[in-house]
């Protein structure tokens, strides 16, 4: 008795009629695989039926030469070829004389590194589907082998997974290169005019910029990173950034000035009595105009983590703890050093944490801050990628990414200023919405 097998393409099916002469038929969705037994017959396997302990088969150990197509000639001369011819059909993976699968969807994606992937692999006779070097965040769906689907957690960056369709002729591999690029976008800052400021927790930075005593080493060691505007205004005691004792004449705390009246920068560390002190003035005195009012620049303080005071032969190696870079070239040589008592060789006790203000006054007068980033470790070998050619960016996406990171605005609602790492979020005092602007570097 023939059996008769064939497609029907406007049902996308096979078509399998036990009797050759009969109607009707029954019809599978490409579910079915013939299999050889070596020994002149073939069978057809139903997978989707099939258990773990028993195979069912549609068709038991039938001579190859009762296969037959739609208008009833042999579908092969041999039991290897009407298997080939059968698989063709049952399976709809090409053509009798052998094609491998040629894989048709695209092998270039863009995503967003907040977008989901949803991707499907289709191949001209495509039968089964794999993937190889799938990046983190994907997965294939449960039941689709075709469909990769989820969100890349890596951060944008350039991924290429393996796709491969199969059939019974052989396979076809291609890689798709999935291009994720950055969501970041950097819209707005904060304005400080004469009594504005933020306040947050300082103790939630002890870990970063706290220290017990005279500096132990390299797990001392902080960065400091900002973007800044100055304003017109000539003060020359303008606050950007205060971190430390409630008490500046004896305690140890760390700030960084705006000096208005010659658009430079100040830093010092320790207290108002015993201090390392840098200035943006070369040793005549002049300024080396670091930070021009109405410019925008970006500057990141370094500090090693290493002894700062309190011995006169040693002042050199204090001073050598700490870097200045201003758009990301090294300062530190081109200004000058100055001390009290030999430096500062006590603790930085975590009570104060500001932006805009000292202890007391000394408040920022039309300036600009944008993109605040506290690191608890040394990062002057990465200034280049962090300071990313005077665009701002993703900090999160650095190796080495900060530890506190407030983006002044952009995320924020007034009067909170979120820390995007951590838990240390800046309150708003003499600030309102208005305050936040769309005036970025």
């Amino acid at each position: 008795m023939a059996i008769k097998v064939f497609r029907d393409d406007d049902a996308n099916a096979a078509v399998l009629k036990v009797d050759a002469t009969g109607a009707g038929g029954r019809r599978f969705n490409n579910e079915l695989r013939a299999i050889g037994n070596e020994d002149g017959t073939c069978s057809i396997l139903n997978p989707d039926k099939s258990t773990d302990d028993n195979d069912f088969h549609e068709v038991t150990s039938v001579a190859f030469s009762e296969f037959v197509d739609e208008n009833g000639d042999a579908l092969g001369g041999d039991e290897a070829a009407t298997c080939n011819a059968l698989n063709a059909i049952l399976r709809n993976t090409g053509s009798i004389d052998g094609s491998a699968p040629v894989i048709t969807s695209a092998t270039a994606i863009t995503v967003s590194d907040t977008e989901a992937v949803n991707y499907t692999l289709t191949a001209t006779g495509g039968v089964g589907y794999e993937w190889s070097n799938i990046p983190a965040g994907l997965a294939v769906e449960s039941g689709n082998p075709r469909k990769l689907i989820g969100t890349i957690t890596s951060g944008p960056n350039t991924y290429t997974p393996t796709m491969t369709a199969v059939n019974y002729y052989g396979q076809t591999t291609e890689t798709l290169t999935i291009t994720v690029t950055s969501s970041f976008a950097n819209t707005k800052s904060l304005d400080f005019q004469n009594q504005d400021w933020l306040g947050a927790n300082a103790a939630l930075l002890d870990a970063e910029l706290g220290r017990a005593s005279n500096g132990a080493g390299s797990g001392d060691a902080w960065t400091i990173h900002l973007w800044f505007k100055g304003g017109a205004h000539q003060n020359n005691s303008q606050t950007i950034f205060y971190f430390g004792s409630n008490d500046v004449t004896n305690g140890g705390h760390l700030f960084m000035r705006f000096l208005g009246g010659s658009d430079t920068l100040r830093f010092q560390y320790g207290s108002q009595n015993n201090y390392l002190r840098w200035e943006g003035k070369d040793n005549q005195g002049n300024s080396l105009n670091l930070l021009p009012a109405g410019t925008w620049k970006h500057v990141m303080l370094t500090y090693d983590g290493g002894t700062t005071g309190s011995a006169s032969g040693s002042v050199s190696d204090y001073y050598s703890r700490f870097t200045v870079y201003v758009d990301g070239v090294d300062e530190t040589s081109n200004g000058t050093w100055s001390h009290g008592n030999y430096g500062w060789s006590s603790d930085i006790d975590a009570v104060n944490l500001r932006v805009g203000r000292y202890q007391s006054g000394n408040y920022l007068r039309d300036c600009l801050v944008d993109e605040i980033a506290v690191w608890g470790s040394d990062q002057s070998a990465n200034v280049a990628s962090i300071y990313n050619s005077g665009t701002p960016h993703d900090l999160s996406d650095l190796t080495n990414g900060p530890d506190h990171w407030w983006r002044m605005g952009d995320g924020d609602t007034s009067p909170t200023i979120r820390d995007k790492v951590g838990t240390a979020h800046f309150v708003m005092n003499n600030m309102n919405a208005a305050d936040i602007v769309n005036d970025v570097p």
